[in-house]
């Protein structure tokens, strides 16, 4: 499915809106679904992608990592494809902190592309929405960046055959020169 039949993603929307339903972002304020939309919108707008299952996966990319829904009832509501990316796109909480990043990016390499482009939109999200914050210091600075170019690392391997993953990599690729310039100066 290659065009927004309007099905999957508003449901998908819905789930998401439900699911984080009393977050907030770290801001306080900003409810957290807000993060899973801007990431949806930029994947559809920004990367130019309009694969329903992918923006499906946008939206419900934080639910299994930072709330109570599990793989099963993602694929019971979504399908198999789409909870195999959200799974992909899930830090394993269960591993030790110097184990948990390696194997998160091991399993979004073995994933299907749709899990490295919406990496990349949850990155460029973080990157945005980090200047609009004045809290962000140089640690969580470096850290967003640090998180930047390892996703663009994973997704330059698929690029060649889904153009909107070239077109994220050279977007989130801007974003990193506008902070490392900002910064150098």
């Amino acid at each position: 499915m290659n065009s927004f039949d309007g099905h999957l993603w508003q449901r998908a929307a819905s789930f998401a809106a439900r699911a984080h339903e009393h977050q907030v972002r770290k801001d306080g304020v900003t409810p957290y679904v807000a993060h899973p939309c801007r990431v949806a919108v930029t994947v559809a707008v920004v990367f130019g992608e309009t694969d329903e299952q992918a923006m499906a996966a946008a939206l419900l990319h934080d639910v299994i990592e930072d709330g109570e829904t599990d793989y099963d009832e993602l694929a019971e509501h979504f399908g198999d494809l789409v909870a195999q990316v959200v799974a992909a796109l899930s830090k394993d909480a269960r591993l030790p902190e110097p184990e948990r990043e390696p194997a998160y990016d091991a399993q979004l390499a073995a994933a299907d592309w749709r899990a490295r482009l919406v990496k990349l939109g949850d990155v460029y999200d973080n990157m945005s929405d980090l200047s609009t914050r004045s809290l962000a210091g140089p640690e969580e600075l470096r850290r967003v960046l640090e998180r930047a170019e390892r996703a663009i690392g994973l997704a330059v391997d698929c690029a060649d055959d889904r153009p909107s993953i070239l077109i994220a990599v050279e977007r989130v690729r801007g974003l990193i020169t506008g902070y490392r310039d900002r910064t150098a100066s």
